[in-house]
């Protein structure tokens, strides 16, 4: 189960962090790659890598998923040089952080279309290729920060926009399953990144989690992977418009 051997992953924010994880992950179970983000040096490095562990066919394409232009030049360049697209996983993102008072237009327009323009724009461009072949799996990366309020550090554009990839996602499942195209998202609880490393290390926020996670401690590496690859697989083919929490059950406390 969950082979996906010849299949076509575009996985967006894949020069760091969780994005790295799961394009690993995909590459583990046999897929080809393109492999997406600003930073090309860090994703010639990569693909280097995935290719030499894993022995997949890996395009690195720099992307900008703020700009229109870039998504558009980026699907052209992926449709040349596989011919398809199996799956997409929206992992790109970044946010400044700020109170609903405090916070600047700017660091409010940065955070949505960041974390949430990119995921309506990355879909539209892909997804357009998915119809061609009546077939498709789209992965958004949202939060759980996109399921409930957070008293302790205020990121009120993070929030918005995480919850706005979770209502979109179900729409797009709904609009997309006529051409076999199934949308989830998964939210991940903490996990470090280049983004939480330091608020994560935190006294305050290690005792935060010991609080508030059943489980008393953050995601590990990998923990992830196996969310993506199922929701990537032709075995979760009737699985559609899901929110999938990995949170150590923070949202169920």
């Amino acid at each position: 189960m969950f082979n996906l051997k010849e299949k076509v992953a575009v996985v967006t924010g894949a020069s760091s962090g969780l994005g790295q994880q799961m394009a690993r992950a995909f590459a583990r179970q046999g897929a080809n790659l393109a492999i997406l983000a600003r930073r090309v040096e860090r994703l010639e490095a990569f693909k280097k890598e995935l290719e030499d562990e894993f022995k997949v066919k890996v395009l690195a394409v720099k992307c900008d998923v703020t700009s229109t232009e870039d998504i558009d030049a980026a699907a052209k360049a992926v449709e040349k040089e596989f011919g398809k697209v199996d799956i997409l996983l929206n992992c790109a993102g970044s946010s400044k952080d700020k109170g609903v008072l405090e916070m600047t237009d700017d660091e409010w327009d940065f955070t949505i279309a960041t974390d949430e323009t990119s995921v309506f724009k990355m879909t539209r461009a892909f997804a357009n290729i998915m119809k061609k072949n009546n077939s498709g799996r789209v992965i958004n990366i949202a939060s759980i920060y996109g399921l409930v309020g957070n008293a302790e550090i205020p990121t009120i554009a993070y929030h918005a926009s995480k919850g706005a990839v979770v209502n979109f996602t179900r729409a797009a499942a709904c609009e997309l399953a006529q051409y076999n195209i199934t949308v989830n998202a998964i939210c991940p609880g903490f996990f470090y990144t280049e983004l939480t490393t330091d608020v994560l290390n935190t006294d305050f926020f290690k005792a935060y989690a010991n609080n508030h996670v059943p489980m008393k401690r953050y995601g590990q590496a990998g923990e992830l992977d196996a969310a993506a690859v199922f929701l990537a697989s032709d075995e979760a083919s009737y699985v559609t418009g899901a929110i999938l929490p990995v949170d150590g059950g923070y949202t169920a406390a």
